[in-house]
């Protein structure tokens, strides 16, 4: 066989075609050609053998490119722990931990908690993942001793003989040996969208995926030398980044951290040299006003809520291939399936052969078992075919063309017993067969029933011209019946009650995918439309897509295209599917899901993988984005809250040149009791209403007004208690009153976050009112926290000025509803 130059790893040439030098095969030390002979790949079908393979082993030539489906455990240690605010909470801990009692350091074991916590659910999470990504782990089939077995995708050694068939990934670089009609779809790396047909010598590039036919490559480059190596790593690695929800998280702490430098180098100035105090007793006044400006615990609990989503995915046998994916299916608000191996099961059964024009059925049989034999990785239909008709005599194939999503029919030239050749084609009946074809009314009526129709015919041509079905005649309609899936129906009027239009994107008639639709129940299954009458400009097919919901005779590319139209009319489009012919429009939705039995290229591009085949898994999928995205954002609101009326608190302070009020342990106090635990709580609650966009404006509407208005509050109150009390005990007095108040504001700020109210939410609101109270009733817990109330009249005072705070709270909360909606 003649070698042919290596592929230019630099890209693909314009024309989309892996870019071939002539000379570079002269320059590559482990191209084929420039082996010696022990090390050159065998020619041969029969592979490498178990010596050859130890051998290149234990040289390093392995394809090891360390493909993880989760951070490691050092990344995880360190992300948690070294952060910007546990590094500012760290040394301002130190300090109080020798200026001050222990109970004004307590906000530091908080932070070592939470770290711990966040630590833990990180790693039971990436515990979950790499045991599913095992489970749901390619192993290409090698050919090794002249036998082939799946192999382990970082088992494949250079020079090994991998066998590709429909949907199968190219995993490593390698030349073409054998080819079979092998059409390759390299669109994922060249952005072409044809595919490619290849012939013995050709080169493939990792990364491409089989559409049609089958074969065998060599493998000439693997590890990190393959093309889509490092695309590949990257794609299958675990991530808490690039996700709205995160990115906006960094906005708003990169607000924070702006507005808490000059604010706490203010608060430094003011508590330490303005004011002639006690210098211990200033630092813990100045640490308890910059402590409260950072909230903490914000990406802590984004982490935890996230890591427990995956955990609980897991259980449901969903491989969450990258994180945001959660985030982003609670977005959806459209998802289109992909009909068999989403509504239907994979498999199908041959209900009746119907011959045409008084064909023989007995010769027909044979015709069907000698193409269903002529196919060594037949599909779906084909193996129903398959299956109900084994035998297809002493007939030899002479030349195949299989099954391609683009032809919608595959077909076989065949010799027979008397030497007599003749061509037949399988495949769709309006598309091999003219539009006034007679045949087509009884493939229309059965159609209607939700029978899937293929057409027998015999072609004239030869499969090698531009069009081997012009001039078929037709033989027989073999009628396929198609499983439902038992769970398909409950799905699809989950996602009509949750607001999100289902889209049926089918390959098959559009009739036969209507009728299968309205057997689930689908909104709109009446309405089908054939795609080939979709308009092309991009406008116009997304209202089309958006009027109608089920689409029949969709080619590969078509679905790239709709998904498309779909998004640019504002939609967040989620693809389901599992054959290769969804590749494309799972790559290009904003959330792919693939079945677990899927193709392998169908499951690499997919972000979220159900590997139990459940199309019922995906309810859950949703509502645990949305819990996650609604939650986070509930409790953002709590934190940012603090971090607002803390930066306002101490620019007041530093404006009147007063005491600040709290210790770090009045603080601690109030953050575990109104943020700390609840935010806990409703982070993990269950939330079903559906992701909105804008996560920092739909925040910081409330954080501001509510921080804004608990600052002014907790002020005024101190203010007025400092001109009530007086004496040496005056300034405990006058911080236990501030407090009161400061907690009353907080705990409204709780209860009008925790709405609507179920039980559970309203003991969670009292049992942390009855915490505080707790506090100022026990004697030693009043010593611990310096926390007692002294006297009648200013206590009440500070409960007066924290109902009017809340009653102005609910007034604005109400106003900033109405004046800047979500």
């Amino acid at each position: 066989m003649t070698q042919r130059a290596d592929i230019d790893t630099d890209g693909p040439e314009p024309d989309g075609r892996a870019p071939v030098i002539d000379a570079g095969a002269e320059l590559d030390p482990v191209h084929p050609r420039n082996l010696p002979p022990s090390r050159r790949a065998p020619v041969a079908a029969t592979g490498l053998t178990s010596a050859e393979v130890a051998e290149r082993v234990s040289r390093g030539e392995v394809n090891d490119v360390p493909v993880r489906s989760s951070r490691s455990a050092v990344d995880i240690v360190r992300a948690n722990v070294f952060t910007r605010f546990n590094a500012i909470i760290g040394v301002l801990w130190v300090i109080m931990l020798f200026v001050a009692p222990i109970q004004d350091s307590l906000f530091g074991f908080v932070i070592v908690a939470n770290t711990g916590i966040g630590i833990i659910q990180e790693l039971r999470a990436k515990k979950t993942l790499d045991s599913l990504a095992v489970i749901g782990e390619a192993k290409p089939r090698v050919r090794r001793d002249g036998t082939a077995a799946p192999v382990s995708t970082s088992e494949i050694v250079l020079g090994d003989l991998v066998e590709l068939g429909p949907g199968d990934k190219v995993v490593v670089d390698g030349e073409i040996a054998e080819a079979d009609n092998l059409e390759i779809d390299e669109s994922l790396l060249t952005g072409e969208a044809d595919p490619v047909l290849k012939r013995p010598g050709d080169q493939v590039m990792s990364g491409s995926f089989v559409v049609a036919g089958g074969g065998a490559f060599t493998a000439t480059k693997v590890g990190r030398e393959a093309y889509a190596a490092q695309l590949a790593e990257e794609a299958s690695r675990f991530t808490l980044v690039h996700s709205e929800l995160r990115s906006g998280i960094s906005t708003i702490l990169k607000y924070v951290t702006w507005m808490m430098v000059p604010t706490a180098t203010g608060l430094i100035i003011s508590q330490l040299i303005v004011k002639d105090n006690d210098l211990k007793d200033s630092i813990a006044r100045t640490v308890g006003g910059i402590v409260p400006m950072i909230p903490e615990g914000l990406v802590l609990l984004t982490s935890v809520a996230f890591a427990i989503g995956v955990i609980r995915l897991g259980r449901k046998q969903c491989l969450v291939q990258e994180l945001p994916a959660i985030e982003g299916l609670a977005r959806v608000d459209v998802v289109c399936l992909d009909k068999t191996g989403t509504l239907t099961e994979g498999g199908m059964d041959v209900t009746e052969l119907r011959p045409l024009d008084g064909a023989d059925e007995g010769h027909l049989r044979q015709v069907l078992g000698a193409l269903g034999a002529s196919d060594p990785r037949p599909n779906a239909s084909l193996q129903a075919v398959v299956d109900a008709y084994p035998d297809g005599g002493e007939w030899r194939c002479t030349q195949a063309l299989p099954f391609s999503s683009a032809r919608k029919y595959s077909g076989a030239s065949f010799e027979d017993a008397d030497g007599a050749v003749s061509t037949w084609l399988l495949g769709a009946p309006d598309v091999l067969l003219a539009a006034d074809d007679p045949a087509l009314a009884d493939t229309d009526a059965l159609n209607r029933q939700g029978l899937r129709v293929l057409l027998l015919a015999r072609a004239d041509g030869d499969l090698d011209s531009p069009s081997p079905a012009a001039g078929a005649e037709p033989a027989a309609l073999v009628v396929l019946e198609q499983r439902l899936r038992p769970d398909a129906s409950d799905t699809l009027r989950y996602f009509a009650d949750q607001d999100v239009a289902a889209k049926v994107l089918s390959g098959d008639n559009a009739v036969a995918v209507g009728a299968v639709a309205a057997k689930l129940g689908l909104p709109g299954a009446s309405d089908t439309v054939d795609a080939r009458k979709l308009p092309a400009e991009r406008d116009e097919m997304g209202a089309a897509i958006d009027a109608n919901a089920v689409f029949g005779r969709v080619s590969p590319q078509q679905k790239r295209d709709m998904v498309g139209a779909l998004q640019s009319r504002g939609h967040t489009v989620a693809m389901t599917g599992d054959g290769v012919n969804d590749v494309l429009a799972l790559k290009d939705a904003d959330i792919g899901v693939s079945m677990g039995s899927g193709s392998e290229a169908t499951r690499a591009v997919a972000q979220i993988v159900l590997l139990d085949n459940s199309f019922a898994t995906l309810p859950s999928v949703v509502a645990e984005g949305r819990r996650v995205i609604g939650n986070i954002t509930r409790v953002a609101t709590l934190f940012l809250t603090k971090t607002v009326y803390s930066v306002l608190l101490a620019v007041l302070v530093v404006c009147s040149q007063v005491e600040y009020p709290f210790l770090p342990r009045h603080l601690t106090l109030l953050s575990t009791l109104t943020i700390g635990v609840p935010a806990f709580f409703l982070a993990l609650a269950p939330n079903k209403e559906r992701a909105k966009p804008h996560f920092v404006r739909r925040v910081m509407r409330y954080a501001i007004p509510a921080g804004v208005i608990a600052g002014a509050a907790t002020f005024c109150t101190y203010l007025l208690a400092r001109s009530h009390y007086s004496g040496s005990g005056a300034l405990g007095a006058e911080t236990s009153a501030a407090t009161l108040c400061l907690f009353l504001v907080s705990l409204w700020v709780l209860a009008i976050i925790a709405r609507p109210y179920t039980w559970w939410r309203l003991a969670l609101v009292a049992t942390m009112g009855a915490g505080f109270l707790l506090v100022l009733v026990v004697p030693w817990l009043q010593d611990f926290f310096a926390l007692k109330l002294v006297g009648t009249v200013m206590p009440w005072t500070a409960v007066a000025v924290a109902a009017t705070a809340a009653a102005v709270l609910e007034v604005v909360w109400r106003w900033v509803g109405r004046r800047f909606p979500a």
